[in-house]
């Protein structure tokens, strides 16, 4: 028996509305949540077509061979950043005209295995083995308007298609449980002699990846309390008359104690590293994960807010990056510093949803540019006052009210004029030559005890 996708109705009355206008097909990602039992599918975005690739779809001869992988992946990569913990691209549709039905499963199979490999390409963290690992594959025929479901296992280069059941459900996400963390980063990556050869972003993915040990590491309150991962999330949670939980809403607050001691059975030992430079990430960072309501599972809910904290600090440092490549910022010399702000986090809702997708805005950049951005990726339509920027001020969630600048770095350095509104930021310390990074000195101290006798 193959797999069941519940779908958002939105999302079939989005698809029947896709209009070929002369092109040979349209496709796009499917967006939602997997789960042991059943998949869900809250969002469909068809890929916007390049320029010259529009002109060459209108062509009566196009074949699903003129279906580009790289602009498909790329167009995925950039909805994966969208994406709050608990959502991931679940795989591709298209429509196609009725010549076309019996011509689209290899194009398609191809398409979802790279766009697969493409978004895990970025992560930090991995599937468990315990998760599916099925991705979808939706063929609806603009003329008859039949619908095509079938499922490939991307961690099986040879697995064949299986059928797969799509049904719609009204109202699907209208009761998903949020959860909602500040997480306060200190992150030093040293700079090894050996690794300042690297690229900036390769040195700093490294370092994030030790960092993302810990996190997974971590102990996670939920409302104050840790619970054990098999519980029903909801469990405790107040009962309608009729005895079904209350979820409509529902949101949890979710606090992350970061061990600091070694298990008893690990050793510690010191390295001494000679380094020429670092990166230091400081700040608040504001992470939020959705859950389906149907009986969630604590380990679920703790496991989507990881994949959130781990995600949104390795999108921010891959935006910057993009950013400072595209508008070609010279590198300062070796004996100066470099000071760079993290985009902002953007939340949009879904309409009809309690789910909210995010985007990341930098400080010259307008709410403007932020909404066309959304639909340019979605293809829905947003409002600018729908926009909720994360603000993400220290003041804001720590007891000390401070300038959200000293905050981030308590050094005498000499700070950007222009006022920070966010609290997470990047800097790069390049030294001349090389320092040692630090030494480790015993001292022992003998202590004499004197016996005297009657």
């Amino acid at each position: 028996m193959g797999r069941t996708y519940i779908v958002e109705e939105t999302v079939g009355q989005y698809l029947s509305n896709i209009n070929l206008q002369g092109k040979a097909f349209v496709s796009g990602l499917l967006i939602g949540q997997c789960s042991s039992q059943k998949d869900y599918v809250i969002l469909a975005t068809r890929t916007p077509p390049k320029e010259e690739q529009n002109e060459n779809l209108k062509h009566s001869k196009a074949k699903l061979d003129d279906l580009d992988e790289e602009w498909t992946t790329e167009h995925a990569n950039q909805v994966s950043r969208m994406l709050p913990g608990g959502l991931l691209v679940l795989g591709v549709f298209i429509v196609t005209t009725l010549e076309l039905a019996n011509d689209f499963q290899n194009a398609l199979r191809r398409l979802i295995f790279a766009v697969e490999k493409s978004v895990s390409r970025r992560r930090l963290w991995n599937f468990t083995e315990e998760e599916v690992s099925e991705r979808v594959m939706l063929h609806i025929c603009s003329s008859t308007k039949k619908i095509f479901c079938r499922t490939y296992d991307v961690h099986d280069p040879k697995s064949s298609a299986r059928p797969a059941d799509w049904k719609y459900q009204s109202g699907l996400s209208t009761s998903w449980l949020s959860l909602e963390c500040t997480i306060h980063i200190n992150i030093h990556i040293p700079l090894s002699t050996t690794s300042v050869s690297y690229t900036l972003e390769k040195n700093t993915k490294n370092g994030l990846t030790r960092w993302a040990k810990q996190i997974e590491n971590s102990v996670y309150l939920i409302n104050g309390q840790v619970k054990e991962e098999d519980c029903d999330l909801l469990e405790g949670q107040k009962k309608s008359s009729r005895g079904n939980t209350q979820a409509t809403g529902h949101c949890f607050d979710v606090r992350v104690l970061r061990n600091l001691l070694l298990n008893s059975d690990h050793r510690s030992t010191a390295t001494v590293q000679i380094c020429s430079g670092s990166v230091n990430l400081k700040g608040a960072v504001k992470c939020r994960a959705y859950i389906h309501s149907n009986k969630p599972k604590v380990k679920d809910a703790v496991q989507a807010m990881k994949r959130d904290i781990l995600n949104t600090v390795a999108d921010r440092c891959e935006i910057l990056f993009e950013d400072l490549l595209l508008n070609e910022i010279p590198e300062k010399k070796d004996s100066e510093k470099e000071f760079h702000i993290l985009p902002h986090r953007v939340f949009v809702p879904i309409p009809g949803s309690t789910v909210m997708l995010s985007d990341y805005k930098f400080g010259d950049e307008s709410a403007e540019e932020i909404r066309d951005h959304f639909i340019e990726m979605l293809d829905h339509m947003i409002q600018i006052e729908d926009l909720e920027i994360a603000e993400e001020i220290n003041a804001a969630y720590m007891s000390s009210s401070v300038n959200s600048q000293a905050s981030l770095d308590n050094t005498d350095d000499e700070q950007p004029e222009q006022s920070i509104k966010t609290t997470i930021a990047l800097k790069i310390q390049q030294n001349i030559g090389m320092i040692a990074a630090f030494a480790v000195t015993v001292l022992a101290a003998g202590i004499s005890f004197h016996y005297f006798s009657d």
